[in-house]
C-alpha cells in the first residue's frame, strides 16, 4: 500500500514550481498496482507541456521519493 502522506509530501516539492507558472497538481487516488492519479489544474491543465511535465517532473518524482509508485496519470 502506499503512503498517500509520502505522496502529498513529494507533491508539495513540486507545487512552488507549477505554481510558479500558473498551475498546480492535485492528488486524486492512488491504486494497489502503484499508479497514482492526478488532476493538473490552472495553467497546467491546458498546457501543451502538460503531458512532459506529468511524465519528466511529476512522475519522476513521485517514483523517487515514494516506495511502490509504478506510474502516474492526469485525470479530468
Amino acid at each position: 500500500m502506499i503512503e498517500k502522506e509520502k505522496i502529498e509530501a513529494a507533491l508539495n516539492e513540486i507545487r512552488p514550481a507549477l505554481q510558479a507558472d500558473g498551475g498546480n497538481v492535485e492528488f486524486v487516488d492512488a491504486n494497489d498496482a502503484g499508479v497514482v492519479l492526478v488532476r493538473l489544474q490552472g495553467a497546467c491543465a491546458g498546457c501543451p507541456s502538460a503531458t512532459m511535465t506529468l511524465k519528466m517532473g511529476i512522475e519522476r518524482t513521485l517514483m523517487e521519493r515514494v516506495p511502490g509508485v509504478t506510474a502516474v496519470q492526469a485525470i479530468m
